[in-house]
């Protein structure tokens, strides 16, 4: 295992998007329907759960460990698209939009961590058709361990990227975070705060004042990231009650920060194998979340970035595609056998359903 007090790694650069992947992972006898692969080299599905939900193909190898991402608060599938390539040539890569974010609309349900966790584990039970390795950023890393704690045998393996887990004892989060944060527990005040911001500012502006919370140096940002940061910006503007999503979903994130002992007694007894990356100048999630977790889980690896925010994966694909791939070779070699597909699996029961989104 690599402790957090060894030498940092340090950061890489980030790779475009890469080239279609085969035909999307074998449902499990649950309704999909699929688009054709467009120039972003992905495909997209919808799965009824309750409510559409957006599922995006990345391709990669049929028999080839499946690796599910979880997007963080606010997010959805276009956070990885510049890492997602960099790993299809040995690993099969899908991502999931939680309800209220990217195209999946809230349609009635809840968006806090508990009711997403929840529409996780169906998603798991009734569309995959294997247990996959969780690769969850911030928001999506709390409900990755949840969901690993809650239902272990639905879950392979965890790859956390900055995982919004509960902060040590004396650790103080970052005052202008703070101050968000706490400004989305007024009533009425979150959701049109964030409603007047996009009549103000172009989605770009958006991203950019975006990055100087979530990035350490905006500058390094490729092209290609801030243009899926934009594109994200713009689909979610088209998404019902999307600030009324955020602002339940944020509520949730702090509440369960604030109540941490359930969160924490999940993070000690989670029984996968687990890798952690967190960058050294996130200033969401201090750094210090993962050396106290690299103390209470030696069995996990646990990899400082040197120089980096808060999403690795868009500063530094290149570099996470790399640890990812390493860990998934050496100490996660087990979970990624496990994620692998079935030989023979079920045909899937398929129903269109209508497109979400553009």
């Amino acid at each position: 295992m690599s402790s957090p007090e060894t030498t940092p790694r340090a950061a890489g650069s980030t790779a475009a998007t890469g080239s279609t992947g085969p035909e999307p992972a074998a449902v499990a006898g649950h309704a999909r329907v699929t688009s054709p692969a467009g120039g972003d080299g992905f495909r997209s599905s919808w799965a009824q759960l309750d409510g559409p939900v957006h599922v995006v193909d990345f391709g990669g190898p049929s028999d080839g460990p499946l690796l599910l991402c979880v997007h963080g608060l606010g997010g959805s599938y276009l956070n990885w698209l510049p890492l997602a390539p960099l790993l299809t040539t040995t690993h099969r890569v899908m991502a999931v939009d939680l309800a209220g974010h990217g195209r999946t609309p809230a349609a009635g349900r809840r968006t806090d961590v508990v009711a997403n966790q929840g529409l996780l584990d169906r998603f798991l039970a009734e569309v995959l058709d294997t247990p996959p390795v969780l690769v969850g950023n911030s928001m999506g890393g709390m409900i990755s361990v949840m969901q690993a704690a809650r239902r272990p045998d639905s879950v392979a393996g965890l790859i956390l990227v900055d995982p919004a887990l509960p902060r040590p004892r004396g650790v103080r989060p970052d005052p202008e975070i703070a101050r968000i944060f706490a400004g989305l527990f007024v009533p009425r005040l979150g959701a049109a705060v964030l409603a007047r911001r996009r009549t103000r500012f172009t989605p770009r502006e958006l991203v950019d004042q975006s990055l100087l919370r979530l990035t350490a140096d905006p500058s390094a940002i490729p092209e290609a990231a801030l243009a899926s940061m934009e594109r994200a910006q713009r689909e979610r503007g088209g998404l019902p009650d999307a600030d009324q999503a955020f602002v339940g979903a944020a509520r949730s994130v702090v509440w369960s920060l604030l109540r941490p002992a359930p969160l924490a007694h999940m993070v000690r007894t989670v029984p996968q194998p687990t890798l952690l990356l967190h960058g050294s100048a996130d200033r969401l999630i201090p750094v210090a979340v993962a050396r106290n977790v690299a103390a209470q889980r030696p069995d996990w690896r646990v990899e400082i970035l040197d120089g980096l925010g808060h999403v690795p994966m868009l500063e530094a694909a290149e570099l996470t595609a790399e640890l990812m791939t390493d860990w998934l070779g050496h100490e996660g070699r087990a979970a990624a056998e496990r994620a692998r597909r079935p030989a023979s699996p079920a045909a899937p029961a398929l129903a269109p359903l209508p497109a979400v989104g553009s």
